[in-house]
């Protein structure tokens, strides 16, 4: 395959995709009830608050598509402040420097870094005979999912990277994750070994682009292909959909960054993490 050529177009390109992620969360919220769900438009980009401390609260493609106004950059402060939460802005490298150095000069500081890689679909790799099975989860399956999805994310795995910037509790993740899974283009898969689930994931399919996301392992079961059976698995069915590339974000240096690599993913672009505390 041709290398990825890292640009701004396509840096906006996919940080598009993860917004409309994010908008889907929201909207999901919103249908669940959530009575204090907000989405600002700053920039060319968003500021999404689904609750307080949830993951999904961002700022993302800040940068990419013009300049944003600093009294829209206060509104939303202020917003955000109002709920006791912090802003966090995902700043793409491939952004307007000139962006950065206003939101360091409003007090925003750097807490870590996300590394977005990313592969063509023309062709996918076949599957490596394994003890792990992978399918969609139904709805007879979606408490096992979550169940395993939750459990594996709140005892990650140790690499030789960074720590993560952030991190959550079960109910907040638990939440997100159901949210995430009602919103249009969402698929979840189930991975079991030897019979019992092992670990799950989720694709997100939008405007040609397929978002690897929600991947994790139980820790009992790590090492014996778990993870690459769910990327092999979630490959198919995007290039199944038409997508063009896949992408997943992962921390640096991570054992999910080494499967992706392995799989054929290039790095395409980080995100400095840019937090402004209430």
């Amino acid at each position: 395959m041709q290398p990825l050529i890292a640009t701004a177009a396509l840096a906006r390109r996919i940080d598009r995709v993860e917004l409309a992620l994010m908008l889907g969360v929201a909207d999901a919220a919103r249908a669940a009830g959530g009575s204090d769900v907000h989405a600002w438009p700053v920039g060319g980009a968003a500021a999404v608050f689904v609750e307080r401390g949830s993951p999904c609260n961002k700022v993302l493609g800040l940068g990419l598509d013009g300049a944003p106004v600093e009294a829209d950059l206060a509104a939303i402060e202020r917003a955000y402040a109002a709920r006791g939460a912090r802003v966090q802005v995902e700043f793409a490298t491939l952004g307007d420097a000139g962006v950065a150095a206003l939101l360091c000069a409003r007090g925003y500081r750097l807490t870590g870094f996300e590394n977005v890689l990313a592969r063509r679909l023309a062709a996918v790799p076949g599957r490596a005979s394994t003890a792990v099975t992978v399918a969609p989860v139904g709805e007879a399956d979606a408490g096992v999912w979550l169940d395993a999805v939750t459990s594996a994310f709140l005892s990650p795995d140790g690499f030789d990277g960074p720590a993560a910037h952030e991190s959550f509790d079960r109910a907040v993740l638990e939440r997100t994750l159901t949210l995430m899974s009602a919103v249009p283009g969402t698929l979840r898969l189930l991975a079991r070994l030897e019979g019992r689930a092992a670990g799950g994931a989720s694709l997100f399919v939008h405007d040609g682009i397929a978002v690897l996301c929600s991947a994790a392992t139980l820790p009992a079961c790590r090492r014996p292909g778990v993870q690459s059976a769910l990327l092999a698995a979630r490959l198919a069915l995007a290039h199944e959909r038409g997508c063009e590339l896949a992408v997943v974000t992962t921390q640096p240096g991570s054992k999910s960054q080494e499967n992706v690599q392995r799989a054929g993913f290039e790095l395409v672009y980080s995100r400095a993490v840019l937090v402004r505390e209430p």
